[in-house]
C-alpha cells in the first residue's frame, strides 16, 4: 500500500484557473469565504454554516443527511437543491479521510475537496485538474438554484429510442447477410489454401465455388462450425472485417495478444459488426464493438487484475469475505444465504467470446477460464467432484436458488449439461426427503429456482438446437414435480443490434421448453447513451425476454474505457427507465408470467398494452459492490483532484444478506472516470451532451425494490433460522 499523496504544492493549470474564476464569479459568497478564510479548516466551517442555514427550513432533509431517517419514500421527497446541500456537507464531514485507490495501483489518496479549492484560490496550487473544477461549478449551480432539474417527457425518451435500430429490421438483416457472405468467402479461401484444416468441415475435390459456398451456408447453422473457425488473432479479425480497423486499434489488439489476453470471436458474432455503415446505423453497433475491441486500459492492467468482489477470493476450508465456507476454490461463488453460483469443470469454463467487460477477467488472466475447448472437456474426476458439490448444496440450510454459469453454462455439451441438471435434481430431491424428518421451524430451505447463465443467445444462437430443448424440457418436467418452481435462462444482451432473427428463434425454443428468459445488461459507456437501454428493453420484450438487472461496470482501471459513472446510472433509472415502471395494480399479472413461459411474447405485449408502457422495466439497476451484495444506495462523499467521485455505498438490507454485513459497515468506491471525462467520451461518440444536462446533479440514490416476478415463492412450512456453511470470525 502506498502512502497518501499530499501533492498540494503542484500548481493548477491555465484551464483550471479559468474554470476556478468562473466558479468564483458565479458564487460571490463562496468567493468571499475562500478569500477571507485563514486556512482550509476555516473555509470548511464557513461553508458548513452556510449550508446548514439553508437547510433549517427543511428538517426532513437534515434528518436524511444525518441518516436519522432512511428509505426510498423520504428520498423521493428531496429536491434538486437538497442533493447539493447534502453533498457539500458530506464533502466537509469526510474531509481528511484516506482511501486506497485501486484505479491507480493501490495508491492511498486523501479526500479534501474544500482544501483543494482554498489552495487554488489563495495560492494557485493544490493539484486540482479541470474536471474537478467543472464538477464544482455544477455543484454550486445546483446548490444556488441556478441549475434546476428538467424532467424529460415520454415523447423525448421514445425519440431517443428511435435512434437505435434492432437486428430484426430488414435493412439491418440485409447488412448482416453481406457480412456473413464476406466472412464465409474468407473461410472458404483459407480452407482452399490449406491455412485452416478440419476433419468435420472440408470440401470434396472437384467442388465448384458455388457448391462450396452453399455447403458453407449449411455449416453456418452449426454451432461447432463457429467454435472451430472462431477468430483468435487481431489480423484475422481485421481481415474478417474487411480491413476496416484503424492502425491504432490494431496496435492495441496486437498489444493485447502479446499481453496474453485471450482472443476468441466466433464468425456469427463478427457478422454483427458493421464494416460499411449506412447513415441509419451510424454508431448503432458501438456497444457490441466495445465487447470485441479491447481497450488500452485493459491491456495495461492485464496481469495485475484483481477480483472486484472480495468474496470471489476463495480458499477451501476458510470463510470468504461474506463468511461462506466453500468446498473448492473455483466451483462455487457465494455472497447470499439464498443463492449460490456453480461453475462446472467442463467446457462451460469457456464462452462464445470474451466480453471486454467480463467480471471474471481475473480468472481468464489466471488461465482457469480459457478457450482451449478440447482440454476443458470434463475429466473422469468431475463426476465425483460434482457429487461432492451437490452434497454441499444439500446440506445447506438456506440455499434455494442455484445459478449454473461459468464461463458459459451452455458451452457444455447437451450430455454434460444433462448430467449436471440430473445431479441438481437428485440433490433437490434428497433435500426434500431429508426435510420430512425435521420439525417445522427446523426444516431446510428446498430448491425453488434453477438458472442457467449464458450469453449464447446473443453470441451464438445456433447453440439452441432441438436436442438442447429436449434436455431443458425434460428437466423442467421432472423438477417441477418435486417442488422446483422457477426455471430461468439468464442471458446477456448488450445492444438491440444483437437481437437478430436467429436470436429470436433461439429464445422461442427456450420458452417452448418451459423456461423463462431474463436479461442482465452491463451499463457500459456505449450502452449508456440516451435511449439505448430503453430501446433494448423494448426489443427484448418483443421476443419474450424480461429485463432482470442493469449492472454498472465492475472493476478498476482495466474497465475505465467501458465505465459509466454512477451518476449516469441513477439518471437513466430516474429519467428513462421510469417510463417502463410496472404499476402495482399489474403485479399479480407479472407474477404469473413464469407459469406460462411459452406465452411470454403475448403476455408481455398484453401487460404493456394494459399498462400503457413503451417497455417493461422489470430490471433492477444495481452495482455489485466490492463488499457483499448488490446495491445502488449511495452518496457521493468526496472527489479526487482529477474529478473522479468517491462514493459510499450502503448494503441493500431489504434482501437476505450474510450476517457479516452487519459488521462490515459501508463500502467506499472510487470511480475510474470523472463525469467530465465521461461526457467527453459521449461527445466523441457523436452524442449531444446537452441532453445529459442533469448528470452532474445525481449524487445520491436508493436501491429499487425487486419486481415480484423475481421474488422466491413462499414455502408451506417454516424454514430454520440456522445457517450452515457459514463462519464469521470475531
Amino acid at each position: 500500500m502506498y502512502k497518501a499523496k499530499d501533492d498540494y504544492t503542484i500548481a493548477i493549470d491555465v484551464k483550471s484557473q479559468k474554470l476556478l474564476d468562473r466558479l468564483l464569479n458565479e458564487n460571490p459568497r463562496l468567493s468571499k469565504i475562500l478569500h477571507e478564510a485563514k486556512n482550509a479548516d476555516d473555509a470548511r466551517e464557513e461553508i458548513r454554516k452556510c449550508v446548514l442555514n439553508e437547510m433549517k427550513t427543511r428538517p426532513n432533509v437534515f434528518k436524511y443527511y444525518k441518516e436519522e431517517k432512511k428509505g426510498g419514500k423520504l428520498f423521493k421527497t428531496l429536491k434538486w437543491h437538497d442533493y447539493a446541500s447534502i453533498r457539500l456537507l458530506d464533502y466537509i464531514d469526510n474531509a481528511g479521510r484516506e482511501f486506497e485507490d485501486l484505479n491507480i495501483g493501490g495508491e492511498v489518496i486523501k479526500n479534501n475537496p474544500i482544501k483543494l479549492l482554498w489552495l487554488a484560490v489563495n495560492k494557485g496550487i493544490g493539484r486540482a485538474r479541470p474536471y474537478f473544477f467543472e464538477d464544482m461549478i455544477f455543484l454550486f449551480r445546483q446548490f444556488t438554484g441556478k441549475r434546476i432539474r428538467r424532467m424529460h417527457k415520454r415523447e423525448e425518451v421514445e425519440t431517443w429510442m428511435e435512434r437505435y435500430p434492432s437486428g430484426l429490421e430488414p435493412r439491418v438483416i440485409k447488412l448482416r447477410v453481406e457480412n456473413r457472405n464476406r466472412i464465409l468467402s474468407i473461410i472458404i479461401e483459407a480452407i482452399d489454401k490449406g491455412e485452416i484444416k478440419s476433419q468435420r468441415f472440408f470440401f470434396e475435390p472437384g467442388m465448384s465455388q458455388k457448391q462450396k459456398f452453399l455447403l458453407a451456408l449449411k455449416w453456418w447453422k452449426n454451432k461447432k462450425f463457429h467454435y472451430r473457425f472462431a477468430v483468435r488473432s487481431p489480423d484475422l479479425l481485421n481481415r474478417m472485417l474487411g480491413y476496416s480497423l484503424d492502425p491504432d486499434t490494431m496496435d492495441t489488439l496486437n498489444d493485447a495478444q502479446k499481453a496474453g489476453i485471450p482472443f476468441f470471436v466466433n464468425p456469427y458474432y463478427i457478422s454483427l459488426l458493421q464494416v460499411h455503415t449506412p447513415k441509419f446505423a451510424i454508431g448503432a453497433d458501438l456497444a457490441i464493438r466495445d465487447y470485441v475491441i479491447y481497450s488500452k486500459d485493459l491491456v495495461k492492467a492485464f496481469g495485475s487484475i484483481v477480483a472486484w468482489e472480495k468474496e470471489d477470493k476463495v480458499e477451501p476450508g476458510k470463510p470468504n469475505a461474506a463468511g461462506w465456507l466453500l468446498p473448492t476454490r473455483h466451483n462455487i461463488h457465494r455472497r447470499y444465504p439464498h443463492v449460490a453460483i456453480l461453475i462446472p469443470d467442463t467446457v462451460g469454463r469457456a464462452c462464445g467470446g470474451l466480453c471486454a467487460s467480463c467480471q471474471r477477467m481475473y480468472v481468464f488472466q489466471s488461465g482457469y477460464l480459457n478457450f482451449d475447448l478440447d482440454k476443458l472437456k470434463p475429466k473422469e474426476t468431475w463426476k465425483q467432484k460434482l457429487n461432492n458439490l451437490m452434497k454441499y448444496f444439500e446440506e445447506d440450510a438456506q440455499l434455494r436458488d442455484i445459478l449454473i454459469t461459468g464461463g458459459d453454462s451452455l458451452m457444455s455439451s447437451d450430455n454434460t449439461l444433462k448430467k449436471i441438471l440430473d445431479a441438481v435434481y437428485d440433490m433437490a430431491k434428497a433435500k426434500k426427503k431429508a426435510n420430512r424428518d425435521r420439525p417445522d421451524g427446523e426444516k431446510y430451505a428446498e430448491i425453488l429456482r434453477v438458472r442457467l447463465g449464458t450469453r449464447l443467445l446473443a453470441y451464438l444462437p445456433q447453440r439452441f438446437t432441438s436436442d438442447l430443448v429436449k434436455v431443458l424440457a425434460a428437466f423442467k418436467k421432472k423438477a417441477a414435480k418435486i417442488g422446483i418452481k422457477q426455471f430461468v435462462i439468464q442471458t446477456h444482451f448488450e445492444s438491440p443490434m444483437e437481437v437478430t432473427p436467429e436470436a429470436r428463434e433461439a429464445v422461442k425454443k427456450v420458452l417452448s421448453a418451459g423456461w423463462i428468459v431474463s436479461n442482465q445488461l452491463v451499463f457500459t459507456a456505449a450502452a449508456s447513451r440516451r435511449g439505448h437501454t430503453a430501446r433494448l428493453r423494448q426489443v427484448l420484450n418483443e421476443i419474450g425476454v424480461l429485463p432482470y438487472y442493469t449492472f454498472s461496470v465492475k472493476g478498476y482501471r482495466e474497465n475505465k474505457h467501458l465505465f459509466t459513472p454512477y451518476a449516469r446510472t441513477a439518471q437513466e433509472m430516474k429519467e428513462e427507465k421510469f417510463f417502463g415502471t410496472v404499476p402495482e395494480e399489474h403485479y399479480d399479472t407479472l407474477k404469473a408470467f413464469p407459469r406460462e413461459p411459452e406465452k411470454s411474447v403475448e403476455n408481455i405485449a398484453g401487460l404493456r398494452e394494459a399498462a400503457g408502457l413503451p417497455f417493461l422495466a422489470t430490471d433492477r439497476t444495481v452495482v455489485n459492490i466490492p463488499g457483499v451484495g448488490k446495491s445502488l444506495t449511495f452518496r457521493v462523499i468526496g472527489i479526487t483532484h482529477d474529478g473522479r467521485r468517491i462514493l459510499e455505498f450502503d448494503h441493500d438490507h431489504r434482501r437476505a444478506l450474510s450476517p457479516i454485513t452487519n459488521k462490515m459497515g459501508k463500502v467506499v468506491v472510487i470511480e475510474s472516470k470523472s463525469v467530465g471525462e465521461y461526457l467527453q467520451q459521449l461527445e466523441d461518440m457523436g452524442e449531444d451532451i446537452t441532453e445529459y444536462r442533469n448528470l452532474y446533479g445525481y449524487s445520491m440514490c436508493v436501491t429499487e425494490e425487486r419486481m415480484p416476478i423475481y421474488k422466491y415463492p413462499q414455502y408451506d412450512y417454516e424454514v430454520t433460522e440456522e445457517f450452515t456453511n457459514l463462519q464469521i470470525d470475531d
